[in-house]
């Protein structure tokens, strides 16, 4: 079952002309080889379009939506390989919405909606963000001082957030921390070198870092916080195939061989409409998985929805874009391949929240 609501047309029309104007391949390049952590000026145009709150409620400054409404836009930052905060500002409001207190909500919400930035140190240093293997740990002494420390990577955009939720373990029990990123030491957020040269990505290091008892959620949902990240991935990855096959099918149709042009031949033709084929299947899977995020309130129904959507845009997209390399020939392994760009963000992609193989081991589980 899929439905599109009216407020996703409209976001995705508003979105695609957005990113299509502000994000052309060569505006993506320059961003890399500027290295800035944030354009504020594009930023502020986002807030203004209102995308920041979209998930966020009205009583705190959002439009109150659900976050199934935002997968258009995050599919048409995709489409152009757009690098902005987002990504982590929506996931750290969805920990807030979801696990945070009235007056955290009151505090916090309202600043995001209006521009600040959030991140969620949801990863280990090893990479692993499952519940199971969190190594952080939330610690209180006898006389009730509480001290985080441990080590979390590929923290998106921590270099510019005021806000840090960090998932901590305490005693037997899984914690979300709330941390101002002004009050961290110096040296905390070192940046990482990552494949996706449009992502910034930071690891956070904390050693008996002091705590008060009000930057400690009362809520403990972690599944949700996981599907959200891994739902909102997916979009992107879903844009991404359908930038990819752009460059792929210009390419065909300019590259001349033989007197011929190469997507003329059978060789190119076939695998070109598998990846269209591939984008076509991804992309339901996602709206269905948006569909079922907003209408099932089983929490294992969305899991597999989700999950399903995640392991097919994380095969067909990593694909597509090791196609896009071999079509382009010699020049496809050169950095200055557009390619390469949307191969690069493939890779990160598949990765996050786990990959096709990783999918299918939950999904079995799931289903049978």
């Amino acid at each position: 079952m899929i439905r599109f609501s009216e407020e996703q047309a409209m976001l995705l029309d508003t979105a695609r002309e957005f990113c299509q104007k502000q994000s052309p391949i060569d505006a993506v390049r320059q961003v890399i080889q500027a290295g800035q952590p944030l354009d504020e000026t594009l930023w502020q145009t986002m807030v203004d379009l209102g995308w920041l709150g979209v998930t966020i409620p009205e009583i705190y400054g959002g439009l109150g939506l659900d976050l199934a409404d935002t997968v258009p836009i995050f599919e048409a930052m995709g489409r152009q390989l757009l690098a902005t905060p987002m990504l982590a500002s929506t996931l750290a409001a969805q920990v807030l919405i979801t696990n945070g207190s009235d007056d955290q909500k009151n505090q916090w919400l309202p600043k995001i909606a209006a521009g600040q930035i959030a991140t969620v140190a949801l990863s280990e240093a090893n990479g692993s963000w499952d519940p199971d293997q969190i190594a952080t740990h939330l610690n209180q002494s006898a006389s009730g001082e509480m001290t985080l420390t441990g080590s979390k990577a590929f923290v998106l955009d921590a270099g510019v957030a005021d806000v840090i939720l960090v998932s901590a373990l305490q005693g037997d029990s899984l914690r979300w921390c709330l941390l101002d990123a002004s009050e961290l030491p110096d040296g905390a957020i070192q940046r990482e070198v990552v494949i996706d040269e449009t992502r910034r990505s930071y690891s956070l290091s904390l050693s008996d870092l002091p705590i008060r008892a009000d930057q400690v959620l009362p809520g403990t949902a972690f599944k949700k916080i996981e599907l959200a990240g891994m739902l909102l991935i997916t979009a992107e990855m879903s844009g991404g195939l359908e930038g990819v096959l752009a460059v792929i099918v210009g390419y065909l149709n300019t590259r001349k061989q033989f007197e011929r042009l190469i997507g003329s031949y059978q060789a190119m033709k076939h695998p070109t409409v598998d990846i269209l084929m591939g984008s076509e299947m991804t992309r339901s899977y996602l709206y269905h998985a948006a569909t079922v995020w907003r209408d099932e309130t089983d929490l294992a129904v969305v899991e597999s929805a989700v999950r399903m959507a995640k392991c097919c845009a994380s095969e067909q997209f990593s694909e597509a874009g090791d196609r896009g390399i071999q079509f382009h020939g010699g020049f496809g392994f050169t950095y200055e391949c557009d390619a390469q760009l949307f191969l690069r963000r493939a890779l990160w992609s598949q990765y996050q929240f786990g990959d096709e193989r990783h999918q299918r081991q939950k999904l079995s589980a799931l289903l049978f």
